[in-house]
C-alpha cells in the first residue's frame, strides 16, 4: 500500500489519506490529542494569569505599574499571537507539523518562563516584560496553526469534527487551572513570588508536554503532498503498527480511494489570497464570519466579566474568581457534550444552531439584565448557559477553517482567520468597557449585549448558507489538495453549483 510512481501524471498514487481515515480509535490517537491539545490549556492558562496578576503588579511590592502599563502586556501578548500565527503558519505548510509543533511550544517556554525573571520597573525591565510577553504569544499564535493543522491530518474523518471541539473548548481548562493556582500563589504566598510562579505553571506543564511530542511522527498527509513519498510511508506504517500494537485490527484499505498527486510549489501569501477568493470565495466568507463573531463575543464578555460583576452587582475583587470558575466550566462542559453531533447532526445544522441560540439567549439574557432581574448569581447562570453553546460554536470555527482549504495552505488559511479574528476581537474589550464605565448607566451596556447578540446570530445565518458538510468527510474530499492532478480549482464538497463559484 506503499504509494507508487504514476508516469502519466508524473507524480504518485498514493492511498495515505485512506489509510488514515479508515483508522479505528486507539492509544496513539488518545496520546497524540493530550500532546497537541495543550496548545489550547496553555493559552487558557496564559490569559487568566496575566488578568490575575494585573492589579498585583501595580503595588509598590512587585513592579508598581501603572493601570495603564498592565493592560498593555494583554494587547503586547495578542499581538504576539497575531504575529506568530502568521510567520509559524507559513512555516508549518513550509517545513511540517512536527518540526513546527515542537518549535513553537519551545519558543513559548522560553516568553513565558523569562516573563518570571523580570526583576525590576525601570525602563528597561519594562521593555523586558514586554518583550517575554510578545514572545510567549508568538508562541501560542504559532500553535494554533500548526497543532489545527496535525490534529485534522492525523485524526480519521469521522472523528475529526468532535476531537477538534473538544480540544478548543479545552481552552477553559487552562483558564480553570489559572484562576485556582493564582488564586493560591497570591493569597498564600509573598506577592513578589507568587505572580512570578504564576507565570511560571505553565512552562511547567509545557515542558512536559514538550517530551511527549517528541515521538509523534509528522503528518503522513503533509510528507505525501510535498514529494515525500518514502518518508510518508514510514509515518503511516508507524502509525499503523502502534494501532496494531494497542489490540485493534485494521479494516481494509478502500483502493479506489486512492489519490494521485504531483506536489505543488511553495505558495506563499498572496498566492494564499488567490486561492482563498478566487477557487474558494464562500469558504473565506464563511472562515471570516464565523471567526470575527465568535471573537468579538468572547473577548467583550471575557474580558470585561470581572468589571460586570464589580460595578453593577458590587462583587469585590477577591471573590471574582469563584465566579470566573464558574463561566470557564460552562465553556468547558459545552463542546465536550455536544461535539459528538457536530459529526452526527452535521456541521451546518450545528454551526449554524449554536451561534444563533447563544445570540437569541445572550438579548434574553439583556433583557432580564436591563429589567433589573438578575443578581451576580442569575448573571453568571445565564453566562454559563449562553456559552455553554457560544463555546461549542466557537470551537467549529476553528474546525471549520482548518478543514474547508487545500492542505497545502491549511497553516496559513487557519493563521490568516485567526489573525482576522483577533484584530476584530480585540475591540470588544474597548467597546465594552467604555461601554461599562462607572456603572451608572446599564442601558449602555444593554444596548452592547444586544450588538454581541447581532453578531453571533449573523454568523449562524452565513453558516446555515455557506456551511460545508464535511462531518465524515476525508479532507482530500472537502478540500482537494493543489498536488492533486487534474484539479479543477474547485473542491467536490463545494461542486460548481455554489454561486459563490468561478
Amino acid at each position: 500500500m506503499a504509494a507508487t510512481p504514476d508516469p502519466a501524471s508524473a507524480g504518485v498514487r498514493t492511498l495515505i489519506p485512506a489509510r488514515i481515515d479508515r483508522l479505528p480509535w486507539s492509544p496513539f490517537h488518545t496520546r497524540m490529542v493530550v500532546a497537541l491539545g495543550v496548545a489550547w490549556i496553555l493559552d487558557g492558562l496564559e490569559i487568566t494569569v496575566a488578568s490575575a496578576v494585573a492589579d498585583t503588579l501595580t503595588k509598590p511590592e512587585t513592579l508598581n505599574m501603572s493601570s495603564a502599563a498592565v493592560g498593555l502586556l494583554a494587547t503586547i501578548y495578542l499581538a504576539g499571537e497575531v504575529v506568530g500565527a502568521l510567520f509559524f503558519g507559513s512555516l508549518s505548510d513550509k517545513l511540517g507539523r512536527r518540526n513546527l509543533f515542537m518549535l513553537t511550544l519551545a519558543v513559548y517556554l522560553v516568553g513565558s518562563g523569562l516573563t518570571a525573571l523580570t526583576l525590576g520597573n525601570g525602563v528597561g525591565w519594562v521593555i523586558f516584560l514586554y518583550a517575554t510577553r510578545f514572545v510567549a504569544g508568538m508562541g501560542i499564535g504559532g500553535e494554533y496553526a500548526a497543532i489545527n493543522s496535525a490534529i485534522d491530518e492525523l485524526i480519521p474523518a469521522r472523528y475529526r469534527g468532535r476531537v477538534d471541539i473538544a480540544v478548543n473548548g479545552t481552552y477553559w481548562a487552562g483558564a480553570v487551572l489559572g484562576t485556582i493556582g493564582t488564586y493560591i500563589l497570591l493569597n498564600r504566598m509573598d506577592l513578589s513570588l507568587g505572580w512570578r510562579l504564576g507565570f511560571l505553571i505553565g512552562p511547567v506543564l509545557g515542558l512536559v508536554i514538550l517530551l511527549v511530542r517528541r515521538h509523534l511522527p509528522e503528518s503522513p498527509r503533509w510528507q505525501i503532498m510535498h514529494g515525500k513519498a518514502d518518508a510518508a510511508e514510514e509515518s503511516i506504517a508507524q502509525i499503523e503498527r502502534e494501532v496494531e500494537h494497542g489490540g485493534r485490527s485494521l479494516p481494509p484499505v478502500d483502493e479506489k480511494k486512492a489519490i494521485h498527486v504531483t506536489p505543488a510549489e511553495r505558495i506563499g501569501y498572496v498566492a494564499l489570497a488567490r486561492v482563498l477568493f478566487r477557487d474558494y470565495p464562500s469558504r473565506a466568507v464563511l472562515g471570516a464570519s464565523l471567526m470575527i463573531s465568535q471573537s468579538f463575543l468572547y473577548n467583550a464578555i471575557f474580558f470585561t466579566y470581572t468589571l460586570v460583576l464589580g460595578k453593577f452587582y458590587g462583587v469585590s475583587s477577591e471573590a471574582t474568581p469563584i465566579y470566573l470558575i464558574a463561566f470557564a466550566v460552562g465553556n468547558l462542559v459545552g463542546p465536550f457534550t455536544i461535539g459528538h453531533l457536530f459529526d452526527t447532526l452535521g456541521r451546518r445544522k450545528m454551526i449554524s444552531g449554536t451561534y444563533v441560540v447563544s445570540g437569541v439567549l445572550l438579548a434574553v439574557t439583556a433583557v432580564l439584565f436591563y429589567a433589573g432581574a438578575l443578581n451576580a448569581v442569575t448573571q453568571t447562570i445565564a453566562w454559563c448557559v449562553i456559552f455553554f453553546f457560544a463555546s461549542a460554536g466557537a470551537s467549529a470555527g476553528y474546525l471549520t477553517v482548518s478543514e474547508i482549504f487545500p492542505l497545502e495552505v491549511r497553516a496559513k488559511a487557519i493563521a490568516v482567520f485567526f489573525a482576522i479574528a483577533q484584530c476584530f476581537g480585540a475591540l470588544g474589550p474597548v467597546i465594552y468597557g467604555a461601554l461599562i464605565g462607572t456603572g451608572e448607566h446599564p442601558v449602555r451596556l444593554f444596548v452592547g449585549y444586544l450588538l454581541g447578540a447581532a453578531v453571533m446570530i449573523a454568523g449562524g445565518l452565513v453558516a446555515r448558507f455557506l456551511a460545508v458538510d464535511a462531518e465524515g468527510k476525508s479532507l482530500e474530499d472537502i478540500a482537494e489538495p493543489l498536488a492533486a492532478a487534474g484539479r479543477r480549482g474547485r473542491t467536490r464538497a463545494e461542486g460548481a453549483s455554489s454561486p459563490f463559484s468561478t
